[in-house]
């Protein structure tokens, strides 16, 4: 699989990818070291202790992650997931929804990175 299609295939933007790190060769570097980040195992276990706080930390940071490296669509679903989270935030989500959530953006998490070794280097 090309850069192009994984891509395509996870519903990430290439061309802001290469915007931001200007060549394929910088986008494989980096792209692995998703497997590294401890956002989605930091908001699992904040979910699991009932932790809004720590999961609106653990969301941030996949949501400015993710949009560094163009994988939009995740960085969209962390982002729309933190906002009810966020300190003195009006809006309210209940708890099946943020489980909800959580399993959604975990799941696309894994499957991001698990397609990672299928790209032609």
């Amino acid at each position: 699989m090309t850069i192009q299609e994984y891509y395509n295939s996870v519903g990430g933007n290439y061309a802001a990818a290469k915007k931001i790190l200007m060549m394929d060769k910088m986008i494989l570097r980096y792209l692995p070291k998703l497997a590294e980040d401890p956002s989605c195992v930091r908001l699992k276990e904040s979910w699991e202790k009932k932790d809004r706080h720590g999961m609106f930390e653990a969301l941030h940071s996949m949501k400015g992650v993710c949009a560094n490296l163009g994988l939009v669509s995740l960085s969209e679903k962390a982002a729309k997931a933190l906002e009810p989270l966020r300190p003195g935030s009006t809006q309210h989500v209940s708890d099946a929804e943020l489980e909800k959530q959580v399993s959604e953006i975990c799941a696309q998490f894994d499957r991001t990175i698990s397609l990672i070794k299928e790209i032609d280097s």
